[in-house]
């Protein structure tokens, strides 16, 4: 049976002028071979290629995820590791490892087009090979059981979130999670930008990167608090906690790359502490 008005995708279908990966016609020949396949797949597929975990997907993967797994199809490192990944690491490090493996039944909380249901999945990492070692892994999704979902708890109604990140990329990625969440999240690329926006609204959560130009994340949240000391802050940080050693009021901080039950587990616990909100 022939799928009238579709064509088959792939890695020659787009353009990776922007892509950390460059041009298809330096790649390996079984990173090429391996996104060939992924791509003209109608399964929801991604690949982690390379150590430091470029990101590519399919179609299909894309719809499943919606819009925060970002622009198909990928070819970037992500700030936040990919929900199929986090969900299971045991078996993506043996994948890494050179050993195939199943994650069954595993809850990943996708906000594409079945984000009404609570949908569990079968992950399956295959290690790819090239030039003698793993240089990757390909994990493929299998719906198991859709559930109905049991949302979480907002019955005091959502967060309100700035989030300020000057790569735009990642600004708009982790906006698209939290309102994949339940909350309300407005994002900027400039400190002067965000002190802008919070004397304009009241926002419950300041969500910052540590590293921003002209103003130190770790400043423009001591700023925030001293004019609303209800404000909870969240930083987010690819340097580790060095720069936060000497913050004097309370904070939650993510290392980057983090998983998303460490976002939902960080806004959980900050939920619990805003005002009127207990």
């Amino acid at each position: 049976m022939h799928a009238f008005g579709k064509a088959a995708l792939s890695s020659g279908s787009f353009d990776w002028s922007g892509s950390r990966l460059g041009a298809p016609a330096g790649w390996s020949p079984s990173l090429r071979l391996t996104v060939d396949l992924m791509l003209n797949n109608p399964s929801p597929m991604l690949l982690a290629w390379g150590q430091e975990l470029t990101v590519l997907f399919n179609e299909a993967y894309a719809t499943l995820a919606g819009p925060a797994c970002g622009r198909l199809p990928g070819g970037a490192v992500p700030p936040v590791m990919p929900a199929p990944l986090a969900a299971a690491p045991g078996e993506l490090q043996r994948a890494w490892q050179g050993e195939a493996s199943i994650a069954s039944d595993r809850a990943l909380g996708l906000g594409g087009s079945n984000a009404s249901l609570d949908l569990h999945y079968d992950l399956y990492f295959t290690p790819v090979r090239d030039g003698g070692g793993v240089a990757g892994v390909l994990c493929a999704l299998s719906v198991t059981e859709p559930v109905l979902g049991i949302p979480a708890d907002t019955s005091a109604g959502p967060l309100h979130i700035l989030v300020v990140e000057d790569n735009l990329d990642s600004q708009y990625l982790v906006c698209e999670m939290l309102r994949a969440f339940g909350h309300e999240a407005d994002g900027v690329g400039h400190p002067n930008d965000a002190l802008t926006q919070l004397a304009a609204r009241r926002y419950d959560v300041l969500f910052t990167d540590v590293s921003l130009p002209g103003m130190s994340g770790v400043e423009l949240a001591r700023m925030a608090v001293a004019a609303a000391p209800a404000m909870r802050v969240i930083f987010a940080s690819g340097y580790g906690d060095t720069l936060l050693r000497h913050v004097e009021f309370p904070y939650l901080s993510l290392q980057k790359p983090y998983e998303l039950d460490q976002l939902q587990d960080a806004l959980d616990k900050v939920a619990r502490q805003v005002p009127d909100r207990a």
